[in-house]
């Protein structure tokens, strides 16, 4: 892929990462490979990069992140990234990507070794023969063909367990919030609450990702409820595990075992688990196969190209993915939306602060379940949003707007309905605005009539059909004679070409509105002189 000099992309790997995956990056951008850097010396040197590419080693820090000023996306060669500030990042509009798929049967098969292993004390027997004994009764084990083995976490790799499991003869019972009964039937997994999981298990093992609510998710508490004799796996991540809490039940008796991979500080140097006999301890090699290298390493650097050209990105955290071919049918809608959104924010005074923002989508648009549009209308609606915070601040993208939204206290609502009166789909926009104490509601709303072709339909209440391109002269004006035609005769005088006018009002004699699509910017003088016209309430010139 040749690009000119000064228009490549720039991307920094922080960590090791398979050959393959660098060369991919290479065809695409500048790749420098700078490994053991410094928090100091990372932080020095992340602003010369639009991509920074890590892997468990590095540390993207918030500092790191704000440092990154030219950022525009952070790559993880693998699944967990709570080495990365994604919350920062999101703020920031950089967009955050990993290779979930990567490393999944690896985990898995790593699980399940460490699960026989501990049936069978593998490792201590290793050791024993090494130094020179022949001890077969102390290394008595347990078969773990009939045993229930319960699963903390049914997302890729704890779904990979559960079948391994089932094909060694264990029953499977399984923790997962956010898995449907339905959904566990099909995959022959009988689930169930946490407590009732660990409680009726002979082995367990943790398969959820590491955040607020997953530290520390098993402790003294939890090993209270456990079987006597139960034997516990941790392959996932470092610190979900109270690892005193584990301990003290190794040494009670009360867990004859655990197999660990991840640690909460590693390398473990100070652990005191490393003294305990029944404990299998790996650094962290469940990713560490030569498949997985590559595999996550491919993905990442598909990601990342693929981030920096501005496509849909199927592996993001912090932003919505829509289907590549999918795109064809919703981006004329993130066009209309975009405008709609440009619209609104141009007809709100600079002064007011924005309190509520509601996208309605009607009609076909509005229309949920199988084969319905409406299931990929959040994409439409952070382009809307996105669309008005720009107005008003630097640096909204897609990634940030929800954040930036959240942060500033506005609430962002969306409704859905089949129902539309005169259009095939209809979306419209209202923003509740208060200034000086007072609440006033915009709103506009838009269709699509053909791919190309967008209508502005209604414009605070007003009954429209204008074309959402170039400058749009806005007036509300009293519905009396003598108003159009003066403002027209005004613009003319002033070199100014009216490219399409558009009407509407309630009921005649009240008020009313009018759009004029016009060639050419409007000068603030000739704005006054058509302000002064009379019964002319007010004038707004948008662009779009």
């Amino acid at each position: 892929m040749n690009q000119d000099k000064e228009s490549k992309k720039r991307v920094l790997i922080s960590d090791s990462l398979s050959e393959e995956g660098i060369n991919k990056l290479r065809e695409f951008a500048e790749v420098d490979v700078l490994l053991d850097l410094s928090k100091e010396e990372l932080k020095e040197r992340i602003a010369d990069y639009d991509a920074l590419v890590v892997r468990s080693s590095t540390k993207a820090t918030k500092e790191i992140v704000e440092a990154g000023t030219r950022l525009k996306v952070i790559g993880r060669a693998g699944v967990g990234v709570d080495n990365i500030d994604v919350e920062t990042a999101t703020e920031r509009g950089i967009l955050v990507v990993n290779a979930p798929e990567a490393n999944t049967i690896s985990a898995a098969e790593h699980t399940i070794g460490m699960l026989l292993s501990l049936s069978r004390n593998i490792p201590a027997a290793h050791g024993s023969m090494k130094s020179g004994k022949w001890d077969r009764k102390k290394y008595m084990g347990a078969e773990v063909n009939g045993k229930v083995l319960g699963i903390i976490g049914l997302g890729r790799v704890g779904n990979e367990v559960a079948k391994m499991a089932k094909g060694l003869g264990m029953r499977v019972v399984a923790y997962d919030p956010f898995i449907s009964q339905e959904k566990a039937r099909e995959l022959g997994i009988a689930l169930s609450g946490f407590t009732d999981v660990i409680s009726v298990a002979d082995f367990i093992t943790l398969h959820t990702p590491l955040m607020k609510d997953t530290y520390h998710l098993v402790g003294k508490d939890e090993f209270e409820q456990m079987k006597e004799g139960v034997r516990v796996i941790n392959c996932a991540r470092g610190g979900i595990l109270d690892e005193g809490a584990l301990a003290a039940a190794i040494r009670s008796g009360k867990v004859a075992g655990a197999a660990l991979d991840v640690f909460e500080n590693e390398p473990p140097k100070e652990s005191e688990l490393l003294e305990l006999e029944g404990v299998i301890m790996t650094p962290h090699l469940g990713a560490s196969t030569k498949e997985a290298q590559k595999a996550a390493a491919l993905i990442i650097a598909e990601e990342v190209i693929t981030a920096l050209q501005n496509k849909p990105v199927r592996n993001a955290l912090n932003m919505i993915y829509v289907e590549e071919e999918l795109m064809d049918t919703i981006n004329p809608y993130l066009v209309l939306a975009e405008k709609l959104g440009r619209l609104c924010a141009q007809l709100i005074p600079k002064s007011s602060r924005m309190e509520h923002f509601n996208v309605s989508y009607e009609g076909e648009i509005g229309r949920t379940g199988p084969g319905g549009a409406g299931d990929d209308t959040r994409i439409i609606t952070v382009a809307m949003l996105k669309s008005v915070l720009s107005w008003f601040t630097d640096g909204v993208n897609y990634v940030n707007a929800e954040a930036i939204a959240k942060k500033s206290g506005m609430k962002v609502t969306e409704s859905k309905t089949e129902d539309s009166e005169n259009f095939a789909s209809l979306i419209s926009l209202s923003i509740t605005v208060k200034q000086d104490g007072n609440e006033e509601k915009k709103t506009v709303a838009g269709t699509l009539f053909g791919k190309d072709d967008m209508r502005i339909v209604q414009i605070d209440g007003y009954r429209v059909d204008a074309s959402p391109s170039g400058h749009m002269l806005i007036c509300t004006f009293s519905d009396k004679p003598k108003v159009i035609g003066p403002v027209c005769t005004i613009l003319g005088d002033s070199g100014v070409n009216i490219a399409g006018m558009q009407v509407g009002r309630a009921k005649a004699g009240g008020e009313a509105v009018m759009v004029l699509n016009v060639d050419s910017s409007v000068s603030r003088d000739t704005m006054d002189e058509i302000k002064r016209v009379q019964n002319i309430i007010d004038v707004t010139l948008v662009k779009l």
